[in-house]
């Protein structure tokens, strides 16, 4: 059964009709905003980013009534996309693609069930194979006897690097919060469809340009699971961030936005090397470190104020920082 799939539009509609059209899909126990909100706010002047969520997850209930394997989920993913294609006056257009996880699961199924639709991807944190039967069985009884509350600890410990949490608690919370929400149904059977899935023997099928991007502090899908998708499609690249877990776009949405223009545009973020990222500081008190010493320079521009509200700054926020920067320089 092809079950529904829903999407979230993270960028604004005056925006994207002339952008091109970047499809990124969620984490297991994930929604499409909480996992990728963070990162999109650096992609959306460059791309029009279509986020979807799994069955039972984020905006997309109810669950099905039966369940669906990795095929024919990818199946439902692109007929919500060809439904925006067309929408955008491209119908079955190409598109660029990213995903985490299942998400990334879901990117090499639509790779090698429809080949010429999917231009390029990235295929974060993820595997060609994820987990054992065995392994998702245990993961399923798991869920029926404690609901996906009861899954929270033990995801934290996955998820998450060390230090994260504690830098980025309204990130890290948002997402907890996001796998109690879901849907026990819906989650089991994404556990059910990822049991079935090992595409380990087809990735030299493919052969469109992909980024393979692992964490090194991954413990669910290690650098050697992406290296062997790097190794085993025809025109693979690897990448590995440093201090990364497993839900890198949430963890280091501005590195991982940086990977995917340089990917898919060939382009990097405009460079603040004279201000490097900082992960001693929440992002929110970098955003403001960066924007005064941007300011004290002279080098505020449209960038500079997207990066901080990014960050986790309202415009006022940055309006009252240039303000305080202003007055601190004349009385200088």
């Amino acid at each position: 059964m092809i079950p529904t799939v829903t999407t979230v539009r993270l960028t604004l509609s005056r925006h994207r009709a002339s952008l091109p059209l970047l499809v990124v899909g969620p984490a297991l126990g994930t929604s499409a905003t909480a996992l990728w909100s963070a990162c999109a706010a650096h992609l959306t002047d460059s791309f029009d980013v279509l986020a979807w969520d799994l069955p039972g997850h984020g905006h997309n209930r109810p669950a099905p009534a039966e369940g669906f394997t990795m095929a024919e989920l990818a199946a439902g993913v692109l007929r919500i996309v060809d439904d925006v294609v067309a929408e955008r006056g491209q119908p079955r257009g190409a598109f660029a693609y990213a995903g985490v996880s299942v998400g990334g699961a879901v990117g090499l199924q639509l790779l090698l069930d429809e080949p010429g639709r999917v231009a390029s991807a990235a295929l974060v944190c993820t595997g060609a194979r994820l987990g054992t039967a065995g392994s998702w069985a245990e993961r399923v009884a798991q869920v029926r006897a404690d609901g996906t509350a009861g899954q929270v600890e033990a995801a934290a410990q996955r998820w998450f690097a060390d230090g994260f949490a504690d830098r980025e608690p309204d990130r890290a919370s948002g997402l907890l919060r996001a796998l109690e929400d879901t849907l026990d149904a819906g989650y089991v059977q994404v556990c059910e469809a990822l049991a079935g899935f090992d595409v380990r023997d087809r990735l030299g099928e493919v052969d469109v340009p992909v980024l393979s991007v692992a964490g090194t502090e991954d413990v669910v899908t290690p650098p050697p699971m992406l290296r062997e998708v790097a190794d085993g499609v025809r025109r693979g690249t690897y990448a590995e961030l440093a201090g990364a877990a497993h839900l890198a776009p949430a963890e280091q949405p501005a590195e991982v936005a940086r990977l995917l223009r340089r990917h898919v545009l060939g382009e990097e973020l405009p460079a603040r090397e004279d201000v490097p990222d900082d992960p001693a500081l929440a992002s929110r008190d970098q955003a403001i470190a960066v924007l005064a010493a941007l300011a004290a320079r002279g080098r505020v521009d449209e960038q500079a104020l997207r990066d901080a509200t990014a960050g986790g700054l309202e415009l006022e926020e940055a309006d009252a920082v240039l303000a305080l920067v202003r007055q601190v320089l004349d009385e200088a």
